[in-house]
């Protein structure tokens, strides 16, 4: 059979669907903020079907290739308010197809299959960290400030007494917090376990596995509670890993050009604890009868000149701090005050945020999201 043949026996179904893949497979690599990128690269498989299948093949085999085999379907992404107009359209259209009738029984969830131990396993141990006292530590209502800078312990804690320097507007329609990841390909256990596999590298382009998965918490908190909160999914540390900073400045920097509304930007990371040579540790806390991941957040002190609105971060570092820890006693670790950067000179309100290790689970870092999210959605509407 001729290959012009054999292209008009796929049939608009399958066009249809070559086309989406190639749309969604480019919003993926993308990100949000490129989204209309997506939607061109869909009009120009329409515009060549040859050339839209071949494609379609070929991203087929790249993220066969690039998706760890526990893999979990991708989450939808939350649209920004400037596409909301066009996933309504898309949404009335849906609406107008019929649908196929609803199954009677549930669809299950999807599980994990508990892995072999391998002879040349490393060890996952658990630790829970104490809030520090005296020497470096310094109080901030219900937690602490590491403070490994050369400011005094009077200095430090004058400026985390501030109390915000911003103000949120709850049920506003415009956005107040950025969530984004640096590192959006860290992940974690997908099982509780006390060892890991060697192989096991702690990094997955799959945003249900990934860093992307745990702000998504965070932020469903955030818009629950009436402060509208974007989430960008971008995948600054990959393929490079180099550069990742850099990628994630111009990144944050493009939303709030677009939105100056934004006055809480949040790097969410995981941490990656190795107290010896072959182990990995789970930083975990009881939480309502559940484990959680312990949270440590990191606040950058000014060094020679490259954060000099360092004082009001640590403000809201401080009260952050003392919402968690206050509502979740144990959540947090203390509060890390050293000379870092991470793109905290954008707003008055940037901090990074480490949500447990790589020896945790997933899900142990989503609940500790779901924390995370609602202790802050408290901080901001002043509760």
């Amino acid at each position: 059979m001729g290959r012009s043949s054999w292209l008009r026996r796929v049939g608009a179904g399958a066009l249809a669907a070559g086309v989406s893949l190639l749309a969604w497979n480019a919003a993926r690599q993308l990100g949000p903020p490129s989204i209309t990128a997506s939607l061109t690269v869909a009009g120009a498989a329409l515009a060549d079907p040859a050339a839209a299948l071949q494609a379609v093949r070929q991203l087929a085999d790249e993220d066969a290739q690039a998706q760890p085999a526990a893999a979990r379907p991708m989450p939808t992404p939350q649209p920004t308010p400037a596409l909301a107009a066009q996933s309504q359209v898309a949404e009335q259209a849906a609406a107008s197809e019929p649908q196929p009738a609803a199954s009677e029984e549930p669809v299950p969830e999807p599980t994990v299959q508990p892995q072999p131990r391998p002879a040349n396993a490393g060890q996952i141990v658990t630790e829970h960290y104490e809030q520090g006292e005296g020497g470096l530590y310094i109080p901030c209502g219900a937690g602490t400030i590491k403070n490994c800078t050369s400011l005094s312990a009077a200095q430090v804690a004058q400026a985390a007494s501030a109390g915000l320097p911003f103000s949120i507007e709850p049920g506003s329609s415009e956005p107040q917090v950025l969530i984004m990841h640096t590192h959006t390909t860290e992940t974690y256990e997908l099982e509780e376990k006390d060892w890991y596999a060697p192989n096991f590298t702690c990094r997955s382009t799959d945003l249900s596995v990934n860093m992307a998965a745990v702000g998504e918490e965070i932020a469903a908190q955030l818009n629950a509670a009436g402060i509208v909160t974007l989430h960008d999914t971008t995948l600054h540390d990959y393929p490079s890993y180099n550069g990742s900073y850099e990628r994630s400045n111009e990144t944050v920097r493009a939303y709030l050009e677009q939105y100056p509304s934004i006055r809480v930007v949040l790097d969410v990371h995981r941490d990656a604890i190795e107290p010896a040579s072959g182990q990995r540790v789970s930083a975990v806390a009881e939480i309502d009868g559940r484990t959680a991941a312990q949270v440590m957040i990191i606040c950058g002190a000014d060094n020679g000149g490259n954060l000099p609105n360092f004082r009001q971060n640590l403000a809201f570092a401080a009260a952050w701090e003392n919402a968690m820890e206050s509502r979740y006693p144990g959540l947090t670790r203390p509060v890390l005050f050293d000379y870092r950067y991470y793109n905290q000179d954008l707003t008055t309100g940037s901090l990074l945020i480490e949500i447990g290790s790589h020896g945790n689970t997933l899900e142990q870092a989503r609940y500790s999201g779901q924390l995370v999210g609602q202790a802050l959605a408290a901080l901001l509407s002043g509760q």
